[in-house]
C-alpha cells in the first residue's frame, strides 16, 4: 500500500497539470449534473416496522386531516390580568380562517390554558403535510390573532419549521478553519491549499450527490450531514500529508520526493482514516430505516471522494507551491530554497553537515569533506560525523585504541608510525 501511494504521490506531482485539468473536469460534469438532474429534498422520517410509525399510518389513513402540518400559537394577557374566552374567541377565529387550516381548538374547551389563567394556547391543524405548505399560508398564519387589541400574540408549531440551509453555519466554519490553518503552518500559501483542496472534495461529492437526489429521495438534513463530513475530513486529510511535505522539505529532500514519501507515509493514515469513516457510516444501513441508510451513504460517499483527493489533487498543489508551503524564515534561512527545489548536503572540514540550496533540485547529496592538515585527523571528519568506527577505553582517539590490544604500534620520536610486531617479525 504505501509503496503504490509513494509511486501515486510522485506520478501527480509530476503530472501536475494534468491531474488539476481531470479533477477540473469532473467538478464541472459533477455540476452540470446536479443542475440538470436535481430532486426536491423531502421530511419524511419513516421508521418501517415500529408501533409508532405504524399508528402514524393508521392515522394518515382514517383521519387524513389530522395527518398534516400543525402550529400553536400563544396568547398572553398583561401583566395582571386573566384571559377569558370572550377574549381569546377573534384569534381562534382569525386562524380558522388561514387558507388549508381544517380546525383551530379554542384553549378554554380543550384544556390548554396556564393556572393562572394568563396563558393561553390555539392549537391549529393544515390539511397538509409540512413540505406541501407554501409561504402564502405561513405569512397568513403569521398574521392570525395580530390585530387583535390587548393581547400578546406569538406563533409557532411545526409549520414554521423551514428546511436546513447549506452555507450559512459552514461558511462560517471555514473562515475559522483558515485562521486555524494560518496561525499552524505559518503560510498563507499552505493554509489556502488545504483549503481549496477540501472545498474541491466537497464540490465533487456534494455534486454527485444532487446529482443523484432525481432518482433517491433525500432528507433535508442529508445534504447538511455530507457536506460537514465531507468538509471535516477533506480538511483534517490534507493536513495530514502537507505537514508531512512539509518535514520532509525541511529535511533537505527533494520536491518530488518529498511528495511520493508524504503521501505513501501520510497517505496510508489518510487511507486507513477514510476506510474506517466509510464503513461506519455505511453501516448506518444496517439498521433498515430508509432514510438513515440514505444519509449514511451519502455520507460515505461524500467522504471516499474527499480520500481521493488528498491523495491525488494534493500532491499536484504541492507541486505548484514548491517551497512556499514552508514559512518565510525557513525559505529565507540557510536551509531555504527560494524556488521549492531541493536542498544538498555538504560535510565541512570539521564534520558538520551544512545544508545548501541545490539549484538543479536534484536533492540531497553527501560529500566527503577534503582537510588541510596531515595525519590521523585528514579523512577522519565523516567518521567523527558518522561515529566512532571502533570502540575503545575512553580519553584515547581512535587511532591510538588498537595500542593495548597490540594491534599496532605507538609512533617513533620522529613521528612515523612503526610496524607491527608481526611485520618485524616476518622480516627478520
Amino acid at each position: 500500500m504505501a509503496t503504490l501511494l509513494y509511486r501515486l504521490g510522485r506520478f501527480s506531482f509530476r503530472r501536475r497539470g494534468r491531474v488539476v485539468a481531470v479533477w477540473l473536469l469532473l467538478l464541472v460534469v459533477l455540476g452540470l449534473a446536479a443542475a440538470a438532474f436535481h430532486g426536491p429534498t423531502g421530511d419524511k422520517f419513516a421508521m418501517p416496522g415500529t408501533e409508532s410509525q405504524r399508528a402514524l399510518d393508521a392515522l394518515a389513513k382514517e383521519f387524513p386531516q389530522a395527518s398534516g402540518a400543525t402550529g400553536t400559537i400563544v396568547v398572553a394577557a398583561p401583566q395582571g390580568r386573566k384571559l377569558d374566552a370572550a377574549a381569546v374567541a377573534p384569534v381562534v377565529k382569525e386562524a380558522a380562517a388561514v387558507p388549508g387550516v381544517v380546525a383551530a381548538m379554542d384553549p378554554f374547551r380543550v384544556g390548554s390554558v396556564s393556572a393562572d389563567g394568563r396563558y393561553a394556547l390555539v392549537q391549529v391543524q393544515f390539511d397538509r403535510g409540512l413540505k406541501d405548505v407554501t409561504e402564502a399560508q405561513r405569512e397568513a398564519y403569521l398574521k392570525a390573532g395580530s390585530s387583535v387589541a390587548g393581547l400578546r400574540v406569538e406563533h409557532g408549531g411545526e409549520i414554521l419549521n423551514a428546511a436546513p440551509e447549506v452555507g450559512g453555519s459552514e461558511g462560517i466554519g471555514v473562515v475559522i478553519a483558515a485562521v486555524v490553518l494560518i496561525v499552524t503552518f505559518g503560510s498563507l500559501v499552505a493554509a489556502g491549499m488545504t483549503l481549496l483542496n477540501a472545498l474541491i472534495g466537497v464540490g465533487a461529492g456534494m455534486g454527485g450527490l444532487f446529482a443523484l437526489s432525481g432518482l433517491v429521495e433525500l432528507t433535508s438534513v442529508t445534504p447538511v450531514l455530507a457536506l460537514m463530513l465531507g468538509l471535516a475530513v477533506g480538511i483534517d486529510y490534507s493536513l495530514f500529508i502537507t505537514s508531512r511535505y512539509r518535514q520532509f522539505l525541511a529535511e533537505g529532500v527533494a520536491p518530488e520526493e518529498a511528495a511520493g514519501r508524504a503521501v505513501g507515509t501520510a497517505g496510508s493514515a489518510v487511507v486507513f482514516a477514510g476506510a474506517t469513516v466509510v464503513i461506519a457510516l455505511a453501516g448506518l444501513s444496517v439498521v433498515g430505516i430508509p432514510f438513515l441508510s440514505v444519509m449514511g451513504l451519502a455520507a460515505a460517499g461524500t467522504v471516499a471522494v474527499a480520500v481521493l483527493v488528498a491523495l491525488t489533487l494534493l500532491p499536484a498543489f504541492l507541486s505548484y507551491a514548491g517551497a512556499r508551503v514552508l514559512p518565510r524564515k525557513q525559505r529565507t534561512g540557510e536551509n531555504g530554497s527560494a524556488g521549492g527545489r531541493g536542498f544538498r548536503l555538504h560535510v565541512g572540514a570539521g564534520g558538520h553537515p551544512a545544508a545548501r540550496a541545490d539549484p538543479a533540485g536534484r536533492g540531497p547529496r553527501p560529500r566527503r569533506a577534503h582537510a588541510a592538515g596531515p595525519g590521523p585527523a585528514a579523512g577522519s571528519a565523516r567518521r567523527r560525523h558518522r561515529g566512532p568506527r571502533h570502540s575503545g577505553p575512553r580519553g584515547l582517539r581512535p587511532d591510538q585504541r588498537g595500542i593495548r590490544r597490540g594491534l599496532q604500534r605507538p609512533p617513533d620520536r620522529r613521528g612515523h608510525r612503526r610496524r607491527p610486531r608481526g611485520d618485524d617479525r616476518r622480516r627478520r
